[in-house]
């Protein structure tokens, strides 16, 4: 049973997915090395939980139930050695990750479950950095974590079966739908998404409209939530990038990605979190 669940990585996502543990009746401790990104990490989570009470999306009394169960730790070899499912969340980057997998093998119990948040990574070449395959398993969640409601789960080569049945159980306590796919580069959403935001900058390179205008078109015309333009500065212009080297490299050539968005990311225009990316997130530019 998952009593228990650490969160590596207090980013944009490993603080989300840190507040749907706890939520989901978890003890959750996050961790990650930074002790600033960890204050950070907690001011936002108590504001999502503040935010969540006046908006009656949670009773007072079980907001604050779920923050007694968060934690937060700089230490992730003292954080694993006691905890029943790791969550990793740090960046879309093999060689972190596989730091972060072979520190954790060592340190976590033999129970313990070990999960991926990755977009486009093989949850396969990650288990492979551990001595416990059959319990590596990717959970893809997106952005922001608290409103959408789906979690991609993906089997590696050797994942159990008890494993997709753990991460599913866990992905329904925290209130999400899940949908459970075999491992192939870019699963399911991002291959999709990638492609969309990808020739969202051939259009914009080519002069087919401004951004504003492209956004509007595919959230009126397709019925998308967010146009490929504001998703790609939420989620990050670069990683959007990261993921389409990756995709062009496994998939071909049809996700090479366009000029001018490697030319935005080289300029340091990679979205909301530079202040930059699209469009102008500064006080000037008002976004």
């Amino acid at each position: 049973m998952i009593k228990h669940i650490t969160v590596i990585g207090s980013g944009v996502m490993g603080r989300g997915i840190a507040y749907v543990s706890a939520v989901g009746g978890y003890n959750t401790t996050l961790v990650d090395i930074s002790e600033q990104a960890l204050a950070s990490a907690k001011t936002e989570i108590n504001a999502i939980f503040d935010k969540g009470v006046q908006r009656n999306k949670i009773s007072e009394d079980a907001a604050n139930e779920s923050m007694e169960r968060m934690s937060y730790s700089s230490s992730l070899e003292e954080t694993v050695a006691n905890t029943d499912m790791v969550i990793e969340a740090v960046p879309e980057n093999l060689n972190i990750k596989k730091n972060v997998f072979e520190t954790i093998d060592k340190h976590a119990p033999e129970h313990c479950y070990f999960a991926t948040n990755t977009s486009t990574m093989s949850p396969t070449e990650i288990a492979s950095f551990t001595n416990r395959p059959g319990k590596v398993i990717a959970m893809h969640f997106f952005n922001p974590v608290h409103k959408m409601p789906l979690i991609e789960i993906i089997k590696g080569l050797d994942t159990a079966e008890d494993t997709v049945k753990v991460a599913n159980e866990v992905a329904t306590k925290m209130g999400k739908e899940t949908v459970t796919v075999n491992e192939f580069p870019g699963f399911v959403t991002s291959r999709i998404s990638a492609l969309v935001g990808n020739e969202a900058f051939y259009m914009l390179q080519e002069g087919v409209g401004a951004p504003e205008e492209i956004d509007k078109a595919i959230k009126l015309g397709l019925n998308y939530p967010m146009g490929p333009f504001e998703l790609g500065d939420l989620v990050g212009l670069d990683t959007r990038l990261n993921n389409l080297k990756y995709l062009h490299e496994t998939l071909g050539e049809k996700y090479r990605p366009c000029p001018l968005l490697v030319k935005y990311v080289k300029a340091g225009r990679l979205g909301r979190k530079s202040g930059m990316g699209v469009y102008d997130y500064s006080e000037k530019g008002g976004n």
